[in-house]
């Protein structure tokens, strides 16, 4: 098949440093490469792939400095896919909504995986106005606030193998990774921690709307010895530093679609401990990969149970429910169900 895959510009293909959504379509089009296909990757131009690059802009735009329009560059994206649409079989967009109104009146067959929350009430009347575009979702509990949109199925992520290796001795600290946001649990994560008596390890990213938070809520707690803030890690640290923990903290106060950092955790074989809010129930297992629990307090209990858990388990959930090998069979599939489909989706 010739397939075009479209990015966000933000974080390179794949990501730097933090980038989830750029992280699965790496792993979705090197898989596909590897399968045979012919594979066109709409990116930021420091991206790396072996599929054929095609860069609207220079640098991704988080990173750089000279960047003071980043819709700009999506705009330049989307025309230029447009443009080269007939040449395609499929075209896989994981740009949220912004493509909607080229793709309506561009005769293409498509389909867009929405990797970010949907209970947002202004949502709801965009999609509406475009309920036939079709999307996938990234677990079941993210389609519930716009349950009548056009699903084509839910498809877990998926990463490398490789990637994240199994470390089955772990040090003697608890692991934070994510964002500075209040609904990521960073304050929680602290509490847990010094009630339980681990050190805690924080590898996080500070965008500029949590800039404040960051500063008045966060960084006061970093002058305790027990605290380390170690900063945003790249790929290659990303290992070590899960692998190394006893157990990844995860008590966000959202509904997460699917939260990737669990995957990671798993694959290094380390369990996780976390509120059930969003995806979690359906990415980990309570009592098997995970422990649950409501409060602040049933986590620091939870901290004296971590050794229940067998890491080789996770390691092996990992192995069987999230590889990119997976992930890229199921997009293949749906892929292939659409053209044979008769159905147009366009106006």
């Amino acid at each position: 098949m010739r397939i075009a895959q479209v990015a966000p510009l933000y974080e390179s293909v794949p990501p730097k440093y933090y980038g989830g959504t750029e992280r699965i379509v790496s792993s979705l089009t090197e898989d596909l490469v590897r399968r045979g296909h012919d594979v066109t990757l709409f990116a930021s131009g420091d991206s790396e792939t072996r599929a054929r690059l095609c860069p609207p802009c220079a640098n991704s735009l988080r990173l750089d400095p000279t960047c003071k329009d980043q819709l700009a560059h999506h705009i330049v994206m989307l025309e230029q896919v447009a443009r080269q649409a007939a040449d395609f079989d499929i075209v896989h967009y994981h740009v949220d909504y912004l493509h909607y109104p080229v793709t309506r009146r561009t005769p293409q067959r498509h389909l867009t995986t929405l990797h970010g929350r949907l209970d947002i009430p202004d949502l709801v009347p965009l999609y509406r106005e475009f309920r036939e575009m079709p999307v996938v979702s990234i677990s079941d509990s993210q389609r519930k606030p716009l349950s009548w949109a056009n699903w084509l199925g839910t498809i877990y992520h998926g990463l490398p193998a490789d990637r994240l290796p199994f470390q089955e001795r772990p040090g003697a600290y608890l692991a934070f990774l994510g964002r500075f946001s209040p609904e990521k649990g960073p304050l929680q994560a602290i509490e847990i921690a010094l009630k339980s008596g681990l050190p805690l390890k924080m590898a996080a990213k500070i965008e500029n709307g949590d800039k404040e938070y960051f500063d008045s809520a966060v960084r006061p707690h970093l002058t305790n010895p027990a605290i380390e803030y170690v900063g945003e890690i790249n790929e290659l640290e990303k290992g070590p530093f899960l692998g190394g923990a006893r157990a990844l903290l995860f008590p966000i106060d959202r509904p997460e679609p699917f939260g990737l950092v669990m995957i990671e955790a798993l694959a290094c074989g380390t369990p996780v401990l976390a509120f059930p809010e969003g995806s979690v129930p359906e990415i980990l297992e309570d009592g098997v990969t995970a422990h649950f629990g409501r409060t602040v307090d049933d986590l620091v209990r939870a901290v004296g149970r971590i050794g229940d858990l067998d890491r080789r388990t996770c390691r092996e959930t990992f192995e069987r429910r999230f590889s990119d090998a997976r992930m890229a069979a199921d997009y293949e599939l749906l892929y292939r169900r659409i053209l044979e489909e008769t159905v147009s989706w366009t106006k």
